[in-house]
């Protein structure tokens, strides 16, 4: 296993919180970045990264205001672009001038906009999961992840750990929901400003599976965005879906072994 380090770098709202593993010998392949779903952070990906990084260097940021990483001071600034954008500073100033990319859930909107506001920048993309939601499910999904406000009874993080627990996948240990749960806690009291970003970026990210000329690759575990995934099928020019229906949430901490083996055929 790699090991993974951690480190900052400045960005637009204050310090950049990253992860990073690289293999003892120089790679030919080229880094690849790790783009983390909401209300986590790159923290999600370190066991992946430790497998990973024996072959390639692999970095995962934390977007503002998650994790490690200072938060934006209002909350309309908290956007995909922003995100991607953000993930863009962390590569300049490490020295990625051309990467690949493996996004999930909100990560994988972050990764067609990284995409496409640097073409010829970006390589293969991989993603876990599409979310091409209808308007009863974004109307759903918006309703579902409303920020629960703060009491004594400590109702946010009961409902939090509920959560979590109905949704473990396969092989799920209760110190990765553990892991898991104090990922969201990191958010602070913005912590839902990522899915919010999300939704509202609808459109661009269909209209990127459509037009990227980047080959795209998209994972789809059994998982709430499992059904909606596949309707990327017909919408990608340079891609395809592969069907996991043995993976669930945590999956990457799970397998790391069989989803590094999988990224690498593709990435």
């Amino acid at each position: 296993m790699a090991r993974v380090k951690r480190s900052y770098v400045d960005g637009t709202y204050g310090q950049l919180h990253y992860r990073i593993a690289q293999p003892e010998k120089p790679s030919s392949l080229p880094p690849l970045y790790c783009l983390h779903q909401s209300p986590k952070c790159g923290l999600e990906f370190e066991t992946l990264m430790g497998v990973i990084g024996n072959e390639r260097v692999v970095v995962a940021p934390d977007y503002p205001g998650y994790g490690q990483s200072d938060k934006p001071p209002e909350e309309h600034l908290a956007t995909v672009p922003a995100y991607a954008e953000a993930c863009w500073q962390v590569a300049d100033a490490l020295g990625h001038d051309t990467i690949a990319l493996f996004g999930n859930h909100t990560g994988s909107k972050v990764a067609t906009e990284m995409a496409g506001t640097r073409p010829g920048h970006v390589g293969n993309i991989a993603m876990v999961s599409a979310a091409l939601l209808s308007d009863e499910e974004r109307a759903f999904f918006a309703d579902y992840f409303t920020p629960i406000p703060l009491d004594e009874a400590g109702t946010r993080f009961s409902t939090m750990w509920q959560r979590i627990v109905e949704r473990r996948g396969p092989g799920t240990s209760l110190e990765m929901l553990a892991q898991s749960m104090m990922m969201n806690l990191l958010g602070g009291e913005e912590y839902e400003w990522g899915h919010a970003a999300a939704f509202s970026f609808a459109e661009p990210f269909e209209e990127a599976l459509k037009t990227l000329p980047n080959r795209i690759t998209i994972l789809n575990p059994a998982d709430d965005l499992t059904d909606c995934t596949r309707r990327a099928i017909p919408l990608m020019r340079n891609g395809q879906v592969i069907e996991c229906p043995e993976w669930g949430y945590n999956f990457m901490d799970v397998w790391p072994e069989e989803v590094a083996a999988l990224l690498k055929s593709h990435l």
